[in-house]
């Protein structure tokens, strides 16, 4: 089974470590794409011109800490991506309270997708930055478009015989999409609030909680010893860990929409 994650926008910066190896992170054959996006990010944070910096990214007039961060890039302490990012999903994930087999099924199974890196595996080593699959990274381009032309025969080396459980954002999202065969074997899943208001049953979609919800799935997943071989088995073994998952109808060619319902947040 092959997990896919986003990253999260918050990180945390280690202390100590030794800076980036590109050559050392995992789908090797993406690093002179990193390259040109790691370099293209520094000079941009490096400049002098602070505002255009700060527009690019997104950013506030107060968040110029981050552009330091940014400019650091090459010779930044690194440490392990599930321990630099710190967002809402990878604190319900815990991976670093994991028991050992668990863990060893997360290194296996995820693939967290990023601006910066493509896409890496959880014990890739990196330091903490500030760039999200939307900025438009001058002399690179847009990156989702930039890593779409790059990811796809990457990532078909590595996807098993086992099915594909996509829990990324649409933005990371779009910058792989498996088609054919691979499609029909992956299952992408969204997290729906049901409650009832004045009597009524109602659905919506959740952020925040949306977010810790997959983190525990995946936590869920791994404790439990999960090798579903099929979408099929992973829908079983979803509902064996009591979680309350409805399919929706999809193509053939198309990949599954799998709908989990939670009545608390």
């Amino acid at each position: 089974m092959l997990i896919l994650l986003p990253p999260s926008e918050g990180k945390t910066a280690p202390r100590s470590g030794r800076p980036v190896d590109l050559d050392s992170l995992s789908q090797g054959a993406l690093t002179p794409a990193r390259e040109r996006v790691v370099d293209a990010l520094v000079a941009l944070c490096s400049g002098g011109d602070r505002e255009r910096a700060r527009g690019v990214l997104g950013l506030g007039p107060g968040q110029d800490e981050e552009l330091d961060i940014n400019a650091g890039l090459r010779t930044a302490p690194t440490g392990p991506a599930a321990k630099i990012y710190t967002g809402v999903l990878y604190d319900a994930l815990g991976l670093n309270t994991l028991t050992g087999a668990a863990r060893a099924r997360v290194r296996r199974s995820a693939l967290i997708f990023s601006g910066l890196w493509g896409a890496i595996r959880v014990d890739d080593r990196i330091p903490a930055y500030r760039c999200a699959i939307g900025v438009n990274l001058p002399g690179v381009g847009g990156l989702g478009s930039y890593w779409r032309k790059l990811l796809e025969p990457v990532l078909a080396e590595a996807v098993d015989a086992g099915p594909v459980l996509d829990l990324r954002s649409s933005g990371y999202a779009a910058t792989w999409r498996p088609t054919g065969r691979l499609a029909e074997r992956t299952v992408a899943v969204r997290v729906l609030h049901e409650q009832v208001v004045n009597g009524e049953t109602r659905r919506s979609v959740v952020s925040h909680f949306n977010k810790a919800t997959k983190g525990r799935l995946v936590r869920d997943l791994m404790l439990a010893g999960a090798a579903p071989r099929s979408p099929g088995r992973l829908v079983e073994a979803l509902r064996d860990l009591k979680y309350t998952v409805e399919e929706q109808p999809s193509a053939a060619g198309r990949p599954r929409q799998l709908d989990m319902v939670v009545a608390e947040l």
